[in-house]
This record gives structure tokens, C-alpha cells and sequence, in this order.
């Protein structure tokens, strides 16, 4: 045998190592997960489809669905299913295509890929992949920044795109509680509140439930330890910033300094009625550059960008108003103790905005599927701002039941 051929054996040999080493660390996660509490998606993909992309703000869950899906489902063929994370030093050193080549030679089907952003060539390889290996079955899970019908390769004809959400009230009272109560729908709870919110005040009393919600209960890891969240919560952000946007957009160092700057100020402002100019000179940018990192910190899932309906969000106009993306930032990026009136429009705008469309409007706050009218406010609120206005609600917080046009704050999110 000539040096050549040990040499390529070796090469061969090392290469299959490497592989059973994956297998190993697949196997260890999988065993590893906990299924006792499934997130909505859950029920909503369609894992029949070859190529499913799951996205969603870093930490919401995504990994676990995957891991929870194959060990409820594919558990009992495992030399045909393989988990890996592509911040994996083995993808650094071998292509995506030569990973799953090996796999499916050795008889892989099921293939499913965490952080797809990581790879730097994620998307041609991907589309590699599904057009090389008609059998397989290939799972991704990206950051909520990754646009993946944008990459170089043409995913749109390809894959089934789903968006994983933080927790919703609901799913957070399930998840810390153990009560699993049902989802409401929109229209049946403004039509019949008087008889939706007693059956869940039957089983719990939200309102205190509610306040630890605000605090701690958009992130799965709360259950890391509630009193290290904010801390957790801080490095969640501040991860997203120097590594998972740069790696989709391609943003250098000093652009990740001016994102972390803007961040910061609206942390303190928000809700923030934007003037672009003077916000680019506080942050030091052009207007331009202000407003396309706007979209961008959107697009992670850190902020809200609020529109009145005579504009597209897909327009890269001023926003009409600038909210963080959910309760739990407003509570951890403020340095001061949280208005209760921004609290509650963080809430309300974050859990609406999964399964409706939501703008602002002159007369009153929110304007939801451009049919219903929301006035935000304490127990007092009275209904004085939207008096004559079709389909009009007051919000009101620190209430349990509804009366008549004015809804618990808390039931909405019982929507997903």
C-alpha cells in the first residue's frame, strides 16, 4: 500500500470518528429533553415537509422543539436521525453537503440542523442538500434576524418557514404552574368574555400570576433560576448583538457598537414617537443608516416597530411609534423602575402581533385586524376616548372579569 492510499484511509477514518462523535452528542441531547410542556408551534408544523426552517429571538425554544419532536417521533430509528448544532468546531472544518453525503450513506433520513446562521454558507448548501438527497428530510432552526427566503440560494420554492414566538401568559402559567388551560380566540373572547374569563378564573387567580409573567415569563430559561433572569436575559442580548446578527447581516464591529447605543436610549424612552433626526445625532449615524438599523433590531426581535395602517411594515418608512420587543426587556434594559402604562402596550402589542395585524390609530391606541379599536389603561379607564367608536374595547389592568366593553388585560394572552 503506497503512502498515498494509508494516508487517505487515515484521512477516511478520522473523518468517520468525527462523524460518530455528532452521533453521540445527538444522542445525549435527545435523551436528555424534557416533553412535558410543548410550545403552540408544536402542533402547527407540518414535519412531513422536506425542508421545515424554524426561526424565532434566541432563547424562545427552538432547540427543544426539535429535540422534543425527534424523541417523541423518531426515537425508535435512530441510526436514521442526526441533531447537530452548526456552532459545532466539526463545521468548520467539513461542509454541510459532505455531512449529510456521510449521513445518508450511512443510512441517515432525518436530518436536523440548530443555528443555521452560524454557517456562513447556510443557504446554497441547504438548497445543495435538498436538490442532492430527494429522501432526506432536513429540519433548521435559524435567528428571528435570518431572512430566509433572502439567501443566495432559492429557499422559497423549497422551504415551509415558521416563526417560534416567546412564551404567551397561557403557555407561561403551563409551563411554571402545571395548568393548562385553553386558547381563546380573538373574536370569541371580545364577544363572549363573560363567559371565557370565569372558567379560567376557576382554575387560577392571574393576577398575580400576571405580574410574575411581566417580569420573568417570555423566556423559556426562567426556569434556569428566576433570580439570575434579568442577568441570563442581559447576555441573551447582548449575544444577539455581537454574534448572531453580524453572522446574518454582516455587520461589522463599529455597526454593532451603534446598535447596542440605539438599544440602549430607547430602552429608556420607549414607547418612543420616533424623530429620526435627532435620534441618528444622539446615536451618531445618518438618517438612513438609523432606520435601517431600526428594521434591523426589529428583525431580532429586540424592538417593535409600530405603523399606522396607511403604512407596510415591508416599507422602510419612519415607524410611528418604537416599543421593546416584550415586557421582559422593558423590565431588564431600563435602568429605572418600569411605567406601568409602557408595561402594559408592551404586552399587549407583543402578544397580538403573533396571529394579527396591529397598527396605531389617532383616536385611540391600537388599531387590531383594521376592525377593532383598543384603549389601554388601569381598572379606571373609562370608555370616554373611544365613546361612538364601532367594535371598541378598553384593556384595563389589575381587573379579573370583564365588563361588558372592558376586558381583563391578562386574558389576552390567552391568544396562542
Amino acid at each position: 500500500m503506497t503512502d498515498a492510499s494509508v494516508n487517505i484511509l487515515l484521512y477516511l477514518q478520522k473523518a468517520s470518528d468525527k462523524m460518530e462523535k455528532l452521533f453521540q452528542f445527538s444522542a445525549s441531547r435527545i435523551a436528555a429533553v424534557d416533553t412535558s410542556f410543548k410550545r403552540y408551534l408544536w402542533n402547527k408544523i407540518n414535519w412531513n415537509n422536506r425542508l421545515i426552517a424554524i426561526t424565532g429571538a434566541r432563547g424562545v425554544g427552538k432547540t427543544t422543539l426539535l429535540l422534543q419532536y425527534i424523541r417523541e417521533n423518531l426515537n425508535k430509528t435512530p441510526d436514521e436521525v442526526i441533531y447537530a448544532n452548526l456552532d459545532d468546531l466539526y463545521f468548520s472544518k467539513n461542509t454541510l453537503v459532505s455531512f449529510a453525503d456521510e449521513f445518508v450513506k450511512k443510512g441517515g433520513k432525518y436530518l436536523f440542523l440548530d443555528e443555521i446562521h452560524k454557517y456562513k454558507n447556510w443557504s446554497q448548501e441547504i438548497k445543495n442538500i435538498y436538490d442532492y438527497f430527494p429522501d432526506l428530510k432536513i429540519a433548521i432552526t435559524g435567528s428571528s434576524a435570518l431572512d430566509i427566503y433572502r439567501g443566495k440560494a432559492d429557499l422559497s420554492r423549497r422551504a415551509i418557514l415558521y416563526k417560534l414566538q416567546g412564551l404567551s401568559f397561557r403557555e407561561f402559567i403551563a409551563l411554571k404552574y402545571n395548568y393548562h388551560l385553553p386558547v381563546l380566540d380573538l373574536d370569541d373572547l371580545l364577544k363572549n368574555a363573560s363567559k371565557r374569563i370565569p372558567a379560567i378564573l376557576e382554575k387560577i387567580k392571574p393576577l398575580k400570576l400576571f405580574e410574575e409573567y411581566l417580569q420573568f415569563g417570555y423566556y423559556p430559561f426562567f426556569r434556569e433560576g428566576e433570580a439570575e433572569f434579568q442577568i441570563r436575559l442581559k447576555q441573551t442580548v447582548n449575544h444577539l448583538l455581537d454574534s448572531d446578527l453580524p453572522s446574518v447581516e454582516n455587520i461589522d464591529f463599529n455597526a454593532v457598537h451603534y446598535l447596542r447605543k440605539l438599544i440602549a436610549i430607547l430602552a429608556e424612552i420607549v414607547p418612543y414617537k420616533p424623530n429620526i433626526v435627532n435620534l441618528s445625532q444622539q446615536v451618531g449615524v445618518s438618517r438612513e443608516t438609523l432606520v435601517r438599523y431600526l428594521y434591523l433590531l426589529e428583525k431580532a426581535d429586540l424592538l417593535i416597530l409600530l405603523q399606522t395602517s396607511a403604512h407596510g411594515i415591508t416599507k422602510m418608512n419612519k415607524p410611528e411609534k418604537i416599543y421593546l420587543n416584550n415586557p421582559n426587556l422593558v423590565n431588564t434594559l431600563t435602568d429605572h423602575q418600569s411605567n406601568q402604562g409602557t408595561l402594559r402596550e408592551t404586552f399587549f402589542l407583543n402578544q397580538l402581533q403573533v396571529l394579527h395585524a396591529i397598527n396605531a390609530i389617532d383616536k385611540s391606541d391600537f388599531l387590531v385586524d383594521h376592525k377593532y379599536t383598543f384603549e389601554i389603561g388601569g381598572k379606571n379607564k373609562t370608555r370616554k376616548q373611544i365613546t361612538g367608536i364601532e367594535n371598541a374595547y378598553v384593556v384595563a389592568d389589575n381587573i379579573e372579569y370583564a365588563q361588558q366593553n372592558k376586558i381583563p388585560f391578562w386574558s389576552f394572552g390567552f391568544l396562542y
